[in-house]
């Protein structure tokens, strides 16, 4: 076999390995990067960009049913599901290939193979002595550098010498209460990407991004949607005043909400609830979490991303990839980072920091503010007038920050970043906020932590 030496090698292409790896190169090192199916993961082939490109789609439509009410009249509009799905493709396949050429400008080696460690060997500064290393003890932290360490991955018939070996290996949908994903009626995430015709009824199981995303696609298309959640709401690690606003944002387009419920029989394509219910849809789709992709042989390599096992978020994989480098090539020492929350659609969801459930059970002391989005003069030239920015902070500190609003993704940033820094309520509130804007609501939600909010009327502020 022939033998290559790198000083990366990167098991996995998803944010994680192809941001660690675009760094290291960055940082003067070789890197030899393994994919055995695309370029840029779940996120960008099967998880965010493609659901997103729906959404996008659902988003527009949804305008076009609002038209009327802005002076615009549009008659004999529909949905070609197809054509929706087809540029879903396109979309996903022009990233792919500027990823692909974003990563060979860096000299990254691309081999598009399944890899597997095969074997580490360390010699020691004193002793000559070369040994394998099965010990779990042996470089168990999961960032820290072993300079005397050489790995080996195995792909495609080769041997990879690498000085440090990152797994970004990702991790795939997993069905929950017995039950397995038969693509035909039980489907995945992944296999909800490749529908071309639109379903009349859809029963999703479980309400965290995924399934709020997937309902809200359908129902803008006009399928009936049927939610089932063992929580006894919504959004279960979203705060619980998101989590309301949501679920009555859900009732009013009549997608139905089986709360505190579980699946307990799926036969004939009839699903019996545990309430006894029996349902029948076109299909159930189980968007009840991921469970991560795990090699056998880990020894001595450096686990980040969704098998890190902290945070399944792509921004998480690739702010962590970065640090993971940066640590080993330069020593930098890695600093915990906040980490925002999204979800997708009208109106959009996102939140950092404390809930207020959460505060309450560490009996933490807080004030709380909410301002209403339909304060803002932005959101009645928009037309949307839905949602709030809460804050929670305590002795000038900034401890949690949600909002369920147009723009919602950009807005929880501001916040992020005075949190993130240790900037104060009224080193925020010193900032000057263009009008009209959204971002109003974030001055207007700190003013309300004090009752000054400038936008309600008296008797609601404090």
């Amino acid at each position: 076999m022939n033998k290559k030496t790198f000083d990366f090698g990167i098991i996995g292409a998803g944010p994680a390995g192809y941001t660690a790896a675009i760094r290291a190169s960055q940082l003067g090192k070789s890197v030899v990067l393994f994919e055995k199916e695309h370029l840029g993961g779940v996120c960008l082939n099967k998880g965010c960009i493609p659901t997103k490109s729906f959404l996008h789609a659902a988003d527009v439509y949804n305008s076009i049913k609002k038209a009327s009410s802005l002076g615009i009249e549009v008659e004999n509009f529909s949905v070609n599901f197809e054509k929706v799905a087809e540029r879903k493709e396109k979309t996903v396949e022009k990233i792919r290939k500027s990823l692909e050429t974003l990563l060979k400008s860096y000299d990254i080696e691309i081999v598009c193979a399944e890899a597997k460690i095969i074997s580490q060997e360390i010699e020691a500064k004193s002793k000559k002595q070369k040994v394998k290393s099965n010990d779990p003890t042996f470089c168990s932290l999961p960032f820290a550098f072993c300079p005397e360490a050489s790995s080996f991955i195995e792909a495609n018939g080769e041997i990879y010498e690498c000085l440090n070996i990152l797994v970004a290996t990702g991790s795939s949908p997993k069905c929950v209460g017995g039950f397995e994903f038969d693509h035909e009626f039980i489907l995945s995430s992944d296999d909800i990407l490749e529908l071309k015709t639109l379903p009349k009824k859809v029963l999703i199981v479980g309400s965290g991004a995924i399934g709020i995303e997937w309902a809200r696609i359908f129902s803008a298309f006009g399928t009936e949607v049927s939610m089932v959640e063992i929580a006894d709401r919504l959004l279960p690690l979203a705060d619980l005043e998101v989590s309301a606003r949501l679920e009555r944002t859900f009732k009013m387009v009549r997608i139905k909400m089986f709360l505190s419920t579980s699946v307990d029989k799926i036969e004939d394509k009839k699903v019996t609830l545990s309430s006894g219910e029996i349902i029948e849809h076109d299909f159930v789709l189980f968007a009840t979490g991921r469970g991560v992709n795990f090699q056998e042989n880990l020894a001595g390599a450096h686990l980040i991303g969704d098998v890190f096992g902290e945070t399944q978020l792509a921004h998480f994989a690739s702010h962590q990839a970065v640090s993971v480098v940066e640590n080993i090539v330069l020593s930098k020492p890695q600093k915990d980072f906040l980490v925002p929350f999204v979800v997708y659609g009208e109106p959009e969801i996102a939140w950092v920091g404390e809930t207020e459930q959460e505060l309450k059970r560490k009996n933490v002391e807080y004030k709380k503010s909410l301002f209403p989005i339909s304060a803002l003069g932005k959101a009645y030239c928009d037309n949307n007038l839905e949602g709030f920015i809460k804050v929670l902070a305590y002795q000038d500190k900034i401890l949690g920050a949600h909002i369920i609003s147009k723009e919602a993704s950009a807005l929880i940033h501001q916040f992020l970043i005075a949190m993130q820094n240790g900037l104060s309520v009224e080193d925020l509130k010193d900032c000057c906020f263009a009008h009209p804007t959204y971002s109003e609501g974030v001055y207007e939600s700190l003013l309300g932590l004090n009752g000054m909010s400038l936008s309600l009327l008296k008797e609601q502020n404090g």
